[in-house]
C-alpha cells in the first residue's frame, strides 16, 4: 500500500481535495491519480473511498475532518478496519506513529502561520516519521523552499492555489506536488 501511494504520489503533481460530494462527482473525471477527502462521517466515509478507489485513484482522508471520529489512535484504527483509504492526513503526530504501524500511507498537515513553524516543524519531523508533510497555506515561495530544504520528508503544498502559475512556482520551490480544492486547478 504504501508504495502504491507513492507512485501515486510521484506520478500526480495536482492532489484533487475534495470537501463535499459535488467534489468527489468532479474529482473522479480529472487526472489526479490521488485525492484528498476533506469530509465525511463515520456513516458515510466508507462509501465515499470506495468511490474513489472504484476510479482507479489513491484514497488519503484527512482523519481530523471525519464527523464522529475522535483524535485519538482508535480513528486511525476504523479507517484501517472500515475503509479501503490508503492513507490519512492528520495534524496529529500521534496518529501518523498509529497509521504507520498499521502501515497506512501518512502525511503530517502544519499550517505555517510565523517564524516558529520552522523549530516546530523540525521538532516534530524528529519525532515522527511521516512519508510526507502538507504545507498551508502554500504561496510563500521562499518558505516552501526554506522547508523543502530542511525536510527530508517530501513536501506538498496546499491552500489558496488558482492557476498554473501558482503550481508551477510552488513545484520550482521544491514541493513533490500540490494540494487544492479548486476543480479548475485539477484540469490543468
Amino acid at each position: 500500500m504504501l508504495s502504491n501511494c507513492k507512485d501515486a504520489m510521484d506520478n500526480s503533481p495536482i492532489i484533487a481535495a475534495i470537501k463535499d460530494m459535488a467534489g468527489l462527482k468532479k474529482c473522479l473525471t480529472c487526472d489526479s491519480q490521488v485525492i484528498f477527502i476533506l469530509f465525511g462521517d463515520i456513516c458515510n466515509i466508507a462509501d465515499i473511498v470506495d468511490k474513489v478507489k472504484a476510479a482507479g485513484k489513491t484514497a488519503m482522508v484527512h482523519i481530523d475532518l471525519i464527523n464522529g471520529l475522535s483524535g485519538k489512535e482508535i480513528a486511525v484504527d476504523f479507517i484501517r478496519k472500515y475503509t479501503h483509504a490508503d492513507g490519512i492526513i492528520t495534524t496529529k503526530p500521534v496518529l501518523i506513529k498509529r497509521a504507520r504501524e498499521l502501515e497506512l500511507s501518512t502525511i503530517l498537515r502544519f499550517f505555517v502561520i510565523d517564524s516558529m513553524a520552522y523549530d516546530s516543524i523540525e521538532k516534530q519531523l524528529r519525532s515522527v516519521k511521516p512519508d510526507y508533510i502538507e504545507i498551508l497555506p502554500a504561496l510563500m515561495p521562499k518558505v516552501v523552499s526554506r522547508i523543502c530544504r530542511l525536510s527530508k520528508v517530501p513536501v506538498i503544498t496546499g491552500g489558496l492555489i488558482s492557476d498554473k502559475e501558482d503550481v508551477v512556482t510552488m513545484l520550482n520551490a521544491g514541493a513533490v506536488c500540490i494540494s487544492s480544492t479548486n476543480p479548475d486547478v485539477w484540469f490543468l
